[in-house]
């Protein structure tokens, strides 16, 4: 696990990465605010590390609970699974037009 964040009493770790093929990354973050915790899986597309101001990575899914909830078993098989992570960028963005 990497070292947590905490600012005004929120706690915020990163427990899970890699890299996508073909750029960017999946992540699994804990965000925990008074006892409540809540894990998000994010994709970021882009290759670079820098994001534009404004932009955050993609949550494709989001459940309560930490790294240690029945929950969080679901979220790591989805960031660990690339077709998975494909199928949920596709609904949530919606199939790509040929331009």
């Amino acid at each position: 696990m990497i070292e947590p964040r905490m600012s005004e009493g929120r706690i915020s770790a990163l427990v899970y990465r890699r890299e996508l093929p073909g750029g960017g990354y999946v992540a699994i973050n804990v965000d925990a605010v008074r006892g409540f915790a809540r894990s998000r899986v994010c994709v970021e597309r882009r290759a670079r590390e820098a994001r534009r101001e404004g932009h955050a990575p993609v949550i494709i899914a989001e459940a309560d609970g930490d790294d240690r909830s029945p929950a969080f078993g679901d979220l790591y098989r989805l960031a660990a699974d690339n077709a998975a992570i494909a199928r949920a960028m596709l609904e949530i963005e919606g199939p790509q037009r040929d331009d």
